[in-house]
């Protein structure tokens, strides 16, 4: 299954400046989901982050990572139809490499465990085959 921004902005609360997804390549409910994030030069967090080396902050990284999830989670628990905010409750991450404007951030989302209103989930962030950050986020729901 594939999602455009349209069918994203529908289950995640998130708009501009602060949404992160551009398109779901890949979803199998339960298996994996695979997000991609354009990183544009005309981004506003590269006014100052960093005037003479441009690098998206390892924050929105993981902060795509977490809006990928919540897709994810939407369709594994069978959600649709329903309104929910999603707060992030842990955050384990490393960087590995910096993500420049002008790179596709391709982020890959695999289960670790699923409950009702909650989840722990592996994430994996690549531009082109190259792994740049990885974390495992967990998460809890409320329904609007």
């Amino acid at each position: 299954m594939e999602l455009d921004i349209r069918e994203i902005q529908k289950i995640i609360p998130h708009r501009f400046p602060f949404l992160l997804i551009d398109r779901v390549v890949e979803l199998e409910p339960n298996q994996k989901l695979v997000a991609l994030k354009n990183v544009s030069i005309n981004e506003h967090f590269f006014v100052g982050h960093f005037p003479d080396e441009k690098v998206m902050p390892g924050v929105l990284i993981i902060e795509a990572m977490a809006q990928a999830g919540c897709i994810y989670f939407y369709y594994s628990k069978n959600m649709q139809g329903k309104n929910l905010i999603y707060y992030l409750a842990k955050v384990e991450s490393k960087f590995i490499s910096p993500v420049f404007p002008g790179d596709q951030l391709r982020i890959e989302v695999t289960t670790i465990k699923l409950m009702s209103k909650a989840g722990f989930l592996k994430m994996q962030a690549f531009v082109k085959e190259k792994l740049v950050a990885e974390a495992e986020i967990g998460f809890g729901i409320k329904e609007t």
